[in-house]
């Protein structure tokens, strides 16, 4: 007879009831158990990758910025040279013609691509020279025409009034895909024309955009969107500036819904604004959800987009030994599983967590590293190496970025054959100099220094003599200033020095000694030929009030007293106080 045919109670069994409870608590602890390592997992991998983008895309930035800014620096400089300018408003005079085009030629050896063209406004003429000057006798190549498609980059540009613009685009009649460098050529509020050079785009692909990094895609766009830059040429947007926004190949169409399209568009849109220096979210490309961040390039106009793949990046694979780990403490000690599981997972994963949280907040310094063997143990030994690996790449990208940015400055501000500094380094070093004396009560002195006859000299012996000459000249200069005065290249065979605490009596005892250092022994050049040079000076004491530009006209003055007295000679400004002091040849 059984327990219940007895009227007996039924009996359970002790181990059924433990393990039955031990189930029962392992399945609502495995539950949540799971789905927050699940959770941390992929909260882990996601601020790790957005953090690898952001760098990623600083990186990107600054190696577009390397590429393009000596370039486009240069390229200003040309269109601000003043025998550029008086050619691009007198096309006619073949004299100013001939100081122009000689100008270009000088130029064209310090672009990278070795080539330029140049479209002057008042009659159109396209004027062009390639590496190999293979147009050194048919420099002005065809005619723009406003009605002609081909011919909207430079009407739509030279609309735009000042600055230099960039565009990608295939040159059907030179037979040439490059980027453009478009510069505007100005005096006062006239646009003159547009002048530039040009990057092969293969070229500019592989050092910029095509580095092979694993799960990353970098590209540029404008700031429609049209794609400038990428490592498949046929998504590469041509033509931009001539097309209509519907006909343009742009990153819109790369992303796979309307949502992810407008946050990518809100998120250039920030940055173009300067509200953000990176921005990064999560979206759909090509059918997978990918991390995209946006920087912008903000003196080229282009903004810099990084696809980041973050499965291909970090390796969720790492995790996998922890969730083994989970599942053999979870049944070898079922009894014991709360406290276990606590002190042996929960536990050490939050202090995985917190130190991603460090992290985050770039405090590497403050990563707890777990010294346990286990899983979780090298788990959090791997996460410290990746956060060591992280902060070390920081360091060098900022030291990078510190560096390239001092190399920019330095390219912004120096003039390429000298060494000296150029127009624009000169108004800033001027500024600085002015507020200094305004302090100290010194008196300063200007002077314009401009080489003798040197269109001959580049007649007979080439301009690389030409430049030898000028770069001769400026060392010879250098050597004789003090510590505070400061010398420029005003222009073509022109400079600009500026001398601190000096009166009349000093001003011309420098004067005379520039005058005596040019002219006292032959420049060498590097042909073996020895040629005599001189130089016309014109100098003048500043006054408090007085800015560069009336400065520079006293001295401009000055100058034309010395050359019409047979050069070789300065002279200093005020008119009614000038005096002229030659030195014989002798």
């Amino acid at each position: 007879m059984s327990q219940a045919e007895a009227g007996l109670p039924r009996t359970y069994s002790l181990k059924t009831r433990v393990m039955g409870w031990t189930l029962a608590i392992l399945v609502a602890i495995a539950l949540p158990a799971g789905a927050a390592f699940l959770w941390l997992v992929d909260a882990t991998v996601v601020k790790l990758g957005t953090l690898v983008a952001e760098k990623q895309i600083l990186f990107d930035r600054y190696r577009g910025l390397e590429a393009l800014m000596r370039e486009v620096s240069l390229a200003e400089t040309v269109a601000r040279s003043p025998a550029i300018v008086d050619w691009a408003e007198n096309e006619a005079d073949p004299v100013k013609a001939e100081r122009g085009l000689a100008e270009l030629e000088h130029y064209r050896q310090s672009f990278r691509d070795r080539s330029y063209f140049t479209v002057i406004a008042g009659s159109g003429n396209y004027y062009f020279n390639d590496r190999d000057n293979s147009y050194e006798h048919d420099r002005k190549r065809y005619t723009l025409s406003a009605g002609n498609p081909r011919d909207g980059w430079y009407y739509k540009t030279a609309a735009l009034g000042s600055g230099c613009h960039l565009n990608v685009d295939n040159d059907d009649n030179l037979r040439v895909t490059k980027v453009w460098i478009n510069c505007v050529i100005r005096k006062d509020s006239r646009v003159l024309g547009i002048i530039g050079t040009g990057l092969d785009l293969t070229q500019f692909i592989r050092e910029v955009v095509d580095i092979p990094q694993t799960g990353v895609q970098s590209m540029f766009v404008d700031r429609s969107g049209a794609v400038q830059a990428h490592r498949d040429a046929n998504l590469v947007d041509f033509h931009s500036l001539t097309k209509d926004i519907a006909s343009k190949k742009t990153i819109y169409q790369l992303v796979d819904n309307d949502p992810d399209r407008s946050l990518l568009g809100e998120m250039i849109a920030r940055v173009g604004a300067g509200d953000d220096l990176v921005q990064s979210r999560f979206m759909h490309v090509g059918g997978k959800r990918v991390l995209v961040g946006v920087g912008y390039l903000d003196r080229l106009g282009w903004f810099n987009v990084t696809v980041m793949d973050i499965d291909r990046i970090i390796d969720r694979r790492l995790f996998l030994p922890l969730g083994l780990l989970f599942g053999a403490v979870l049944l070898a000690a079922a009894a014991l599983m709360t406290l276990l599981f606590k002190r042996a997972v929960l536990d050490r994963l939050a202090r995985v967590e917190h130190a991603a949280s460090h992290v985050r907040a770039r405090e590497f310094r403050a990563v707890a590293i777990d010294a346990g063997r286990d899983e979780i143990g090298r788990l959090s030994q791997a996460f410290g190496t990746m956060a060591r690996s992280v902060e070390e790449n920081t360091a060098r990208l900022e030291e990078a970025v510190r560096e390239r940015t001092e190399q920019l400055e330095r390219l912004a501000h120096a003039d390429p054959l000298t060494g000296a500094l150029n127009r624009r380094g000169f108004e800033q070093a001027f500024e600085k100099s002015r507020s200094r004396a305004g302090r100290t009560g010194h008196q300063a002195g200007l002077l314009l220094v401009d080489l003798d006859n040197l269109k001959p000299l580049n007649d007979s012996h080439g301009h690389q003599s030409g430049d030898e000459v000028i770069a001769e000249l400026a060392r010879r200069m250098t050597a004789l200033l003090r510590d505070r005065d400061i010398c420029a290249r005003w222009g073509g065979d022109e400079f600009i020095l500026l001398l601190d605490n000096v009166d009349r009596d000093a001003l011309s005892a420098i004067a005379a000694a520039i005058v005596t250092a040019a002219a006292e022994r032959p420049v060498t050049l590097g042909n073996g030929a020895s040629v005599t040079v001189s130089t016309s000076i014109g100098a003048t004491l500043l006054e408090p009030q007085d800015t560069l530009t009336e400065a520079t006209r006293h001295a401009d003055e000055a100058l034309y007293v010395a050359k019409r007295n047979g050069r070789n000679g300065f002279a200093i400004s005020p008119p009614e106080e000038l005096s002229l002091r030659r030195r014989s040849n002798g």
